[in-house]
């Protein structure tokens, strides 16, 4: 491993025996596994929330144009 940096060694080496003492048979996700995905599910509930207060405020009803009636009347229309 000549390419590995110092600090990147240091940890594997011990991150390593942690590994041996893990059940191979009992691998759950643990503590950190479930603060990360509340953590994720309180994000995207926040990013909804605030979408669906975003898009509430959009007027989708448009104005008329006053010049659309002009132009209505400047064309001929064909038969």
């Amino acid at each position: 491993m000549p390419d590995m940096s110092a600090s990147v060694s240091l940890a594997m080496t011990h991150l390593v025996p942690l590994a041996k003492e893990v059940d191979e048979n009992k691998v759950t996700p643990g503590v950190l596994g479930f603060i990360v995905f509340a953590v994720m599910a309180l994000a995207v509930w926040g990013l909804m929330k605030s979408m669906n207060r975003q898009l509430g405020r959009v007027d989708f009803k448009e104005t008329p144009d006053p010049d659309a009636g002009k132009q209505a009347d400047a064309e001929p229309q064909k038969s």
